[in-house]
């Protein structure tokens, strides 16, 4: 099953940059697509394999940082080639 989910992830402390762009690196070293923007990063892939990778990063980000929040959206379809059309 195809699944694209969108991540934003935002570190609570004064340093925040680098450890978002760890995270960002992380995801862009993976075999899924990975689109960003400046406010949250989209990963695209087949679920079974998509949310253990994810469960791993997530897992390396929040032990990289004492208190972190991390915003997680999944839909059941792959949107990677959704353009607006407006």
């Amino acid at each position: 099953m195809k699944v694209s989910a969108e991540l934003t992830y935002t570190p609570l402390k004064d340093d925040y940059e680098p450890h978002i762009v760890a995270f960002i690196k992380a995801l862009r070293a993976s075999e899924f697509k990975v689109l960003e923007n400046p406010l949250s990063t989209q990963i695209y892939g087949n679920y079974d394999t998509l949310m253990p990778f994810l469960n791993t990063e997530i897992k390396k980000a929040f032990e990289a940082i004492d208190i972190a929040v991390l915003q997680l959206k999944i839909v059941k379809t792959d949107r990677s080639d959704y353009e607006p059309h407006f």
